[in-house]
């Protein structure tokens, strides 16, 4: 009676284990690629994305944003205020557990 349910869950464990262990591979597989390696259209992505990213540290918020953008984001933040209260809304809030 024990036997049929110790050979069921050890077999429900290795097929778990064996499912992660060919994601983990998958995902190794990928990240140890290097840039030189990458398709030219992933080359291409990657590029923008640094590009981007530069842009935006060097503007300090979103690239290209126009007035319309910014009339929106305050719109959108004063009702949030309505509706949640005080605070700033633009910041992660800290949670302090005690």
């Amino acid at each position: 009676m024990i036997l049929p349910q110790i050979l069921r869950l050890s077999s429900l464990f290795f097929s778990d284990v064996s499912i992660h262990l060919r994601r983990n591979i998958g995902f190794s597989a990928i990240m140890f690629n290097k840039v030189k390696e990458l398709d030219p259209v992933q080359k291409l992505f990657l590029d923008k994305i640094r590009e981007y990213n530069t842009k935006s540290k060097q503007a300090g918020g979103p690239v290209d944003a126009g007035p319309d953008f910014q009339k929106d984001l305050n719109e959108s933040l004063a009702r949030l205020q309505r509706a949640y209260g005080e605070g700033d809304l633009t910041k992660f809030p800290e949670f302090k557990f005690e």
